[in-house]
């Protein structure tokens, strides 16, 4: 990566320079897509916060202080993005939940994540992947973050943390506790004739 550009970019970005946004998007879009759509499962959500990121990127470019890399940084802008999307949707589901007790009021009706196939999955894998990323839906937040950010977009382990603002000791347990976590929540999606052998 051309961190001097990316640099660049955002400093032209900060001073309304659209071009510079255009380069930046071409650059980073297919990271951001493919991170939104590990942690949201749903392509049409991960687009939406793929859009919202960049109109974050354009509105916040002057406070990049350049303590960290621009990717880092645009990793970062992600993950709390596609939180926010899975918040708003989590509100949404209690809402829906709360309207259906009074009679007469629309209730909304809950969201359940579509299975989908990401693009970073070879053909034949597609089946484990799906499976995969179910099981990976039900970590808890921050072992997600963690085991996408390292295992799904192949960061190394110093970025992980920088992304995620915490020590390396820290991603590293949290890595340990979410594979730990997937290994039993993978047994639940054995076939069950598996499982008595």
């Amino acid at each position: 990566m051309d961190i001097a550009l990316h640099r660049k970019l955002l400093e032209d970005i900060s001073k309304g320079k659209e071009t510079a946004l255009a380069e930046l998007y071409g650059i980073f879009k297919g990271m951001v897509y493919n991170t939104a759509l590990s942690y949201l499962q749903d392509q049409h959500a991960a687009e939406e916060v793929t859009q919202d990121v960049f109109v974050k990127i354009y509105q916040g470019a002057s406070s990049f202080e350049g303590k960290s890399a621009p990717s880092t940084w645009i990793y970062r802008i992600t993950i709390n993005k596609a939180k926010d999307y899975l918040d708003y949707q989590k509100r949404q589901k209690r809402f829906g939940f709360v309207s259906s007790l009074f009679p007469g009021d629309e209730a909304a009706k809950p969201i359940d994540l579509p299975v989908f196939d990401h693009p970073g999955a070879i053909l034949e894998n597609k089946e484990n992947a799906r499976i995969l990323f179910q099981v990976i839906d039900l970590l808890p937040e921050q072992q997600k973050t963690a085991f996408i950010l390292s295992y799904v977009e192949d960061l190394a382990r110093q970025e992980v943390a920088d992304v995620m603002e915490l020590s390396l000791k820290a991603v590293e347990s949290l890595l340990q506790r979410a594979k730990n976590n997937l290994r039993k929540k993978l047994e639940d999606f054995r076939p069950q004739s598996r499982r008595n052998k």
